[in-house]
């Protein structure tokens, strides 16, 4: 009964978390774009067996970092990092301007792999079930146990792949503005890496 209600609260979190306009879900928008809604599918399971993986690890970190505060300083440095080379990135591309060609489909292996990858640059969901699993109670004793873990990794799995599939079922009305999609959404990228620099610049300094 713990476990049920568990997983339906971190499923609607994972949703919601995941929904607005970010990294995982805008790369599955471009590769619908550029390669079609199959390969978008494929991003986004990839995706979602990462975040499976990194909700995992949120769990199982949260009572270490909640009593090791310098843990989360390196993880928003990590992220710090990472958020700068990808804004350069994508900027770049943007500057590029090139016209949208739809390519051929790259193969399922490739686009879960592109998936898998793009999410593993994205650190915010450990922190972000991090501090989910302490407002739960996971990081004490008393719940700690692994039918609460295996709950928990399922339902923010889930839950973020429901969000991305939705950037997938709505492909059609993105297609219909493909070109001009492309063209800002790297520039949409960059800006979000840039958010993203001075939220964790502002999170290091309050840390």
């Amino acid at each position: 009964m713990e476990e049920t209600k568990l997983f339906f609260i971190v499923y609607a979190a994972a949703f919601l978390g995941v929904l607005p306009p970010g990294l995982v879900n805008m790369t599955v928008a471009k590769t619908c774009v550029e390669r079609g809604k199959k390969d978008g599918l494929y991003v986004a399971i990839g995706a979602g067996i990462v975040i499976l993986i990194q909700a995992l690890i949120a769990v199982l970190l949260a009572k270490y970092v909640f009593d090791h505060p310098y843990v989360k300083k390196i993880l928003l440095r990590a992220g710090l990092v990472i958020f700068s080379i990808l804004g350069i990135y994508f900027f770049i591309q943007a500057k590029k301007n090139k016209r949208v060609k739809h390519k051929e489909t790259s193969g399922n292996a490739h686009s879960i792999f592109k998936g898998m990858l793009i999410a593993a640059l994205n650190l915010f969901p450990i922190p972000y079930f991090i501090a989910i699993a302490g407002t739960m109670n996971l990081s004490s004793g008393v719940s700690y146990d692994w039918s609460m873990i295996t709950a928990f990794a399922l339902a923010a799995s889930s839950g973020s792949f429901t969000s991305l599939y939705l950037y997938v079922f709505f492909f059609n009305r993105i297609e219909q503005k493909a070109e001009k999609f492309s063209k800002y959404s790297n520039y949409f990228m960059a800006l979000l890496m840039l958010v993203l620099i001075i939220i964790t610049v502002i999170r290091i300094l309050n840390s």
